[in-house]
This record gives structure tokens, C-alpha cells and sequence, in this order.
């Protein structure tokens, strides 16, 4: 089941925004029942982004970091995942690259695919290491989750970027063949070129996931891909938290098997501890529950993960990875924890008026309030160019 060439996640980071709203905030504002979010969908509170704080500014926080850490040499490519794109045609990895002072002999695109594009991202990085073993790639996947102010997904928004470094002899997960893929054309989550927030059929939602579940595994298991009991946990893509779990009892019981909570638990449970205090965040969404395992987990040398990412729309993929040994000595789980400790909350009204910014749409020059205590910040849009900086 191993790549010979062993190839996979060599470092891993994320970055969040500057403010959080807790669900206690939302729960107040419009009279629900807290419970309704702590153990109904699974969530705490979601990240808020400053006025000047977008996928660009979080994407090159969580990548700087890897740079820092282990140079620029050998990435030769950057993929930059989002379904938050601020850009139709440049891609928003470019502005990453600038940022970070990479060389200019570098490959830059952007992958669109719901919240799917980041595990392509991936895919696309292990074939480009496989060709050339030598070359790094430096994989971001950023996006600020949106919907309307008092529509049902509100609850679930959120904001965060993962930058993972791809690469042969990996420091933290060996990636394996095969993968299990599954493509359905279904409207269940979708945003258009003149909306600045997504549209959702949530139950529509829940059934395609439940189904690209099934037909992503279905695939796997005739590709000759591991067996259930083989595995030590699992990392679902994470629209809310609780998702995950029904995800992973829809798995169970197509595989047959009687639906044992504890097992549930002990298979995901600690998957889930980033994502519920952030929120959505699309793309990077399955990265960070991969981050919240590894972070918390006593020691996962030598086992089998699985990783179920699926892209609203829709495309799904499963496939595993193990846990390198030594793992724990590359992770960097006090600056994840720094990550979401950091954020000031703010209230529903301050919520609701970062919420509601908006640029002007007639060229002039816009510059934003310097909110952001991050390395990285949206200076201002000019002349309908975004313009960046670096703190």
C-alpha cells in the first residue's frame, strides 16, 4: 500500500484572522439556543477576518513559517487552493509569492474545486515530486467561508489557511496509493460571479457529502486500498464539526458495521478541536483536522490515516497516509494554539459591520484601517489593484 518513492506532508502550518465571534455572541443576537451550535453542528465560535485580512494575507501567514523554517530552495512550485478567490484571472498564490521573496523561477496556479482543491493541490504536488524528487512544492490552501448575515449557514462561517510543504522522504505523513475518487453534478453549494456570498441547500448538502462518502470508498476498496479496521483515525473534510461525524457513521455502516459511538469517537474525536473554534474554512478545512490530530494525538507512528476531502457540487476523494517516525519533532503545535489564541473577540455589531465591508467598485484609491496584528496585510485597493504589504 506504501509509495515506494515515498512521497507527502514534509511540514505543516495554518493561520488564522485576527478577531473571533463566539457562538454565544450569535446565540444572544438572534434568541437560539447556544446548544443549537455547541452540540448541535459541533461549533464554539468562527474566525472573523480584519478589514484587512483576506485569503492573501492568512495563506502567506500560514506559509511563512515553512519558508523560516526550511528555505526556498527546491520549491519550484507554488499551488494555492480556494473557493474565496479574489481574482478570475490572476491567482492569488502570485501575491503569496511576492510576499514571502521567493524566487522567480517558480511555478504559480490557483485550483478551484469547492472545498475539494486543496486535496487536489495535493495530488497534483506528489505527481511533480514524483517526476523530479528533488523539488519541494509548497501547497496553500486559504478561504474565508461567507454566507448571509441571518441565513442558515451563518453559523457555520469561519476563516483559515494551511500551507503544507510537499515532498519525497516526508517529515510527518507518507502518502499512499491509492485514492478513491467520486464526481456527482449537484447544486447544493455554489456561488456565483456577482455574489460575494455562497447560496446553500444544507439538507441537499448533507445528502450529496453522505453520497460522495459512499461512492469515494466504493472506488478506493476497487482500486485495493486498505481495509476500515486498518486505519487509526480519520480526517473528514469539516463544513461544522458533527458533519464529520455523520460522514464517519455513513462509512460504518455502508462497510457494515453496527454503529459503535466510542469507535466514532476515538476514530475522529481529536480531529476536530481547530475546526470548531475557527469554523468553515473551506479548502483547508480536512488540513486542519489533519494539524488538530496530529497536535493532540500520544503517538501515531506507523498508522494508517484516512483522509475523506470532498468539494460541494461535487467531487470527493478518499485516500490514507502514515505517520512518519520522529513526526513530533516537526510539529508546531504551540503556534496553532498561539493562532486561535490570539484573536480578540469582538460582538455581533462589530461582527456584522466587518461582515457587510465592502470595496468600492470604481477604481479609486480605498485604503483599509489598519486592523491586522499579522506579518502580513491588504493595504488598500487602487486603481482596482489590490495592494499589499508586509507588517
Amino acid at each position: 500500500m506504501a509509495n515506494d518513492s515515498a512521497i507527502g506532508i514534509h511540514d505543516l502550518s495554518f493561520a488564522t484572522t485576527e478577531f473571533v465571534l463566539p457562538h454565544t455572541a450569535l446565540a444572544e443576537y438572534n434568541g437560539t439556543d447556544v446548544g443549537k451550535y455547541h452540540k448541535g453542528i459541533g461549533q464554539q465560535s468562527m474566525s472573523v477576518p480584519a478589514a484587512d485580512e483576506d485569503i492573501v494575507t492568512i495563506g502567506a501567514a500560514a506559509a511563512a513559517p515553512i519558508i523560516e523554517r526550511h528555505g526556498s530552495d527546491g520549491i519550484r512550485t507554488i499551488i494555492f487552493a480556494t473557493e474565496s478567490s479574489i481574482d478570475q484571472a490572476k491567482s492569488a498564490g502570485i501575491y503569496v509569492h511576492s510576499l514571502l521573496g521567493l524566487p522567480s523561477a517558480t511555478r504559480v496556479v490557483e485550483l478551484k474545486q469547492a472545498c475539494y482543491g486543496a486535496t487536489a493541490a495535493l495530488q497534483f504536488a506528489i505527481g511533480l515530486v514524483r517526476r523530479d524528487p528533488s523539488q519541494r512544492v509548497l501547497v496553500v490552501a486559504s478561504d474565508v467561508s461567507k454566507y448571509e448575515l441571518d441565513s442558515p449557514g451563518e453559523a457555520t462561517q469561519g476563516a483559515a489557511a494551511v500551507a503544507m510543504l510537499v515532498g519525497a522522504d516526508p517529515a510527518l505523513v507518507r502518502l499512499e496509493e491509492p485514492s478513491g475518487v467520486f464526481t456527482a453534478d449537484v447544486m447544493d453549494f455554489w456561488r456565483p460571479n456577482y455574489r460575494e456570498a455562497a447560496l446553500v441547500d444544507g439538507q441537499e448538502s448533507i445528502s450529496a457529502y453522505l453520497l460522495a462518502v459512499e461512492g469515494s470508498w466504493k472506488d478506493y476498496t476497487e482500486q485495493g486500498g486498505r481495509a476500515l479496521d486498518e486505519f487509526a483515525a480519520f480526517c473528514y473534510h469539516q463544513p461544522f464539526t458533527k458533519m464529520a461525524y455523520k460522514a464517519h457513521r455513513q462509512l460504518l455502516n455502508y462497510c457494515g458495521y453496527d454503529i459503535d459511538e466510542d469507535r466514532v469517537t476515538r476514530d475522529l474525536g481529536l480531529t476536530t478541536a481547530y475546526n470548531s473554534v475557527i469554523g468553515n474554512s473551506y479548502t483547508a478545512s480536512m488540513y486542519l483536522g489533519l494539524a488538530a490530530l496530529l497536535d493532540q494525538a500520544d503517538d501515531l507512528t506507523g498508522q494508517a490515516i484516512g483522509f475523506l476531502s470532498y468539494g460541494s457540487g461535487s467531487v470527493a476523494e478518499f485516500f490514507a497516509g502514515t505517520v512518519v517516525p520522529g513526526y513530533r519533532e516537526h510539529l508546531r503545535t504551540e503556534a496553532h494554539r498561539e493562532a486561535i489564541d490570539r484573536r480578540k473577540p469582538v460582538d455581533y455589531a462589530r461582527y456584522r459591520e466587518l461582515h457587510e465591508r465592502s470595496f468600492p467598485v470604481d477604481g479609486g484609491d480605498h485604503p483599509t484601517p489598519a486592523q491586522t496584528t499579522g506579518p502580513f496585510r491588504l493595504a488598500a485597493l487602487r486603481g482596482h489593484k489590490r495592494i499589499y504589504e508586509t507588517r
